[in-house]
């Protein structure tokens, strides 16, 4: 399953340095945060030896099953075709599923609320990582307290308005700030533990469940803030297509977990020595002639984090397109040599605006900290069962002890989604907003498309049937018209109401079929299909795109001439359909789903547009169903 498509121009150790500054950006600026909401959030714990020792063991345990285990080693093995997430591994599972149609459908609706959750995700990130950062300088001097808002602000503006210069520009900018970052947080976090060596008996874990124990109920609470270390996991596997697994695992097991462990460490330290510094532990940990550069750092560092689930959200919206459940959205792709490296602008912009309000609403990380959580524990979770559908649908039978080290991070989940359920009225609403939102729109136009589709079929006419029309007295003009059609085996409609209201058919007629694959890449020699239905006459042509693909149609139809059938592009009409859902004659409980249905349809780009089709060379007739 394993596989990367990454070609001989980008060597590794580029790659690798790309995806430090990319994929780890979210992860790596964790103990920001994490450690200290642990003790001063919303049920932070009590400041004692036993309580610091605790929860670094909890840590490092926690981080080590579900990054290091899970996502790093064992869920990179289950891409799709080379490309990762959730949506990804959705449509690997439904083409195990296929003749499994209940199983299917759970396995759709596993997949779409975990991809709804992931975006909930990659809008709080950009948010509490750039706030955290900036509020350093109130560490420095509480007079630039006032500013850590409009700072945040600016700094996120300039963020999202850089991504067009793609994800392969984003790492080769940030790789080495990156490196910078992980070296500096580790130099610092070694020098306090050699100061108080007694910390690192934090590794035996029977602090962590000596505490589990003798006290659940804090357990649980406090697992809110630990799962705040595991965050950005997700967009680790998100992200696979833009690099590739093997980089992925060498930044990690090199640099990253090392130096994560060596600062949250230090920082349990510093603590255990002062406890006056559990007011901004990490920013202490540096010496004052340090602290203005760190925070410089910091904010560089955040800007990063952020670009991990920019780009995931690019990546999860690309599939969500090609797998049916968003209409069509301009993509442009940033990369000569990686084929994964995106850039959606209207996604881009709708995330800025969100990420700007919710700055403003919640205006600190510590508040913004009690929404963070439920829904990325809930994607983990999610995840964990679509990889244990895929693993169990495989026809080789799966290692007995993959499935129990599978369930066994399935409970530990499913225990930090629990946890993290406890900060629901405290800001974990909105990630559960958002992600319920987005789930309504995948869900609604998944069912509209497949309630059109269903219409369109009730109402076919075979092409055998179209063609005994040829011999009738049906006038014919010069040139070729090509007719988009979604069922290869009948006449679109489009045609039937061209004939209707025109009486005339074209000298040669082509009916081209465009699907997609459950595979994120088609090979050109597979791509192109041609059925000659009248010589010289009538044809049914078909090209095959990956979802991970930006279909170009005119380019495309010269793979028609290794096949006897040479089109112009410049030189036919493009003959488009679109129907659409009438208003409901009387309104019922699900009429607002027509609606949105209709608001996302009107709001979706152009069908000419999205196939690069020639503006001058298209008509386009419509048609209205009532049901």
């Amino acid at each position: 399953m394993e596989q990367t498509f990454h070609n001989g121009k980008s060597s590794i150790a580029v790659l690798t340095l790309a995806a430090l500054g990319v994929v780890y950006g979210d992860i790596g600026t964790s103990p920001l945060y994490a450690f200290k909401e642990a003790f001063s959030g919303t049920h932070g714990l009590p400041l004692t030896e036993a309580n610091v020792l605790a929860v670094l063991s909890m840590m490092f345990w926690s981080i080590t099953l579900i990054v290091s285990v899970k996502y790093v080693s064992l869920v990179l093995r289950f891409d799709n075709g080379g490309e990762g997430g959730i949506l990804a591994l959705l449509a690997f599972a439904s083409r195990l599923t296929r003749k499994r149609p209940q199983l299917a459908w759970s396995v759709a609706v596993v997949g779409t609320f975990g991809a709804s959750l992931f975006f909930g995700d990659a809008i709080i990130t950009p948010a509490i990582s750039v706030l955290s950062a900036v509020e350093g300088l109130s560490v420095a001097t509480p007079a630039f307290e006032r500013w850590v808002v409009p700072i945040t602000i600016a700094v996120l503006v300039w963020l999202f308005a850089i991504q067009r210069h793609g994800t392969g520009a984003m790492g080769r900018l940030f790789g080495p700030i990156t490196v910078v970052w992980f070296i500096a947080i580790a130099s610092l976090g070694a020098e306090s533990i050699a100061q108080t060596p007694a910390v690192l008996a934090a590794f035996d874990p029977r602090h962590a469940f000596g505490f589990a124990m003798h006290s659940p109920g804090l357990t649980f609470l406090v697992l809110g803030a630990v799962f705040l270390a595991l965050t950005g996991a997700e967009a680790l596997y998100a992200d696979m297509g833009h690099f590739g697994p093997i980089p992925i695992r060498l930044a990690w097991f090199g640099l990253v977990f090392p130096a994560l462990m060596l600062n949250y460490f230090g920082q349990g330290a510093l603590v255990l020595r002062d406890p006056a510094a559990m007011k901004n532990p990490f920013y202490l940990l540096a010496p004052p002639e340090l602290l203005m550069p760190m925070v410089l750092l910091a904010t560089a560092a955040t800007v990063i984090a952020s670009q991990a689930t920019i780009s995931g959200a690019f990546s999860v919206t690309q599939q969500a397109t090609r797998l049916g459940y968003l209409p069509r959205v301009p993509t442009r792709h940033t990369s000569e040599t990686e084929r994964g490296q995106i850039y959606i602008p209207q996604v881009n912009w709708m995330m800025l605006v969100l990420v700007i309000l919710l700055v403003l609403g919640f205006k600190s990380s510590s508040a913004i900290a009690s929404a963070y959580g439920i829904a990325v524990s809930g994607t983990m979770v999610l995840t964990t069962v679509l990889i244990g559908v895929v693993a169990l649908s495989l026809p080789r039978r799966p290692n007995p002890l993959f499935l129990a080290l599978l369930a066994a991070i399935g409970v530990a989940e499913l225990v930090f989604f629990a946890a993290n359920l406890t900060k629901f009225t405290d800001g974990g609403w909105f990630p559960l907003a958002c992600g319920l939102a987005v789930f309504v729109m995948l869900t609604t136009w998944k069912r509209a498309e497949t309630v059109l589709a269903a219409h369109e079929a009730d109402a076919r006419v075979r092409i055998e049937e179209f063609t005994k029309l040829f011999g009738s007295e049906i006038p014919r003009v010069p040139g070729t018209a090509v007719y988009l059609s979604p069922d290869p085996e009948s006449v679109p409609r489009v045609l039937l109401h061209n004939l209707k209201h025109y009486k005339v058919l074209h000298e040669r007629v082509v009916f081209l079929t465009i699907l997609n694959a459950d595979v994120p890449r088609v090979a050109n020699l597979e791509r192109a299909a041609l059925n000659v239905i009248v010589p010289g006459q009538v044809y049914q042509a078909t090209l095959l795109y990956g979802f991970m693909e930006e279909p170009d149609v005119p380019k495309e139809l010269a793979l028609f001439k290794r096949l006897a059938l040479e089109i112009d592009p410049a030189q036919v009409t493009f003959f488009l359909g679109k129907a659409t859902i009438a208003k409901a004659a009387k309104r019922g409980w699900f009429t607002w789903r027509r609606e949105l249905f209709g608001w996302m349809q009107r709001n979706s780009p152009a069908t000419a547009e999205y196939f690069k089709l020639l503006p001058e060379r298209v008509v386009e007739l419509g048609t209205r169903i009532r049901l």
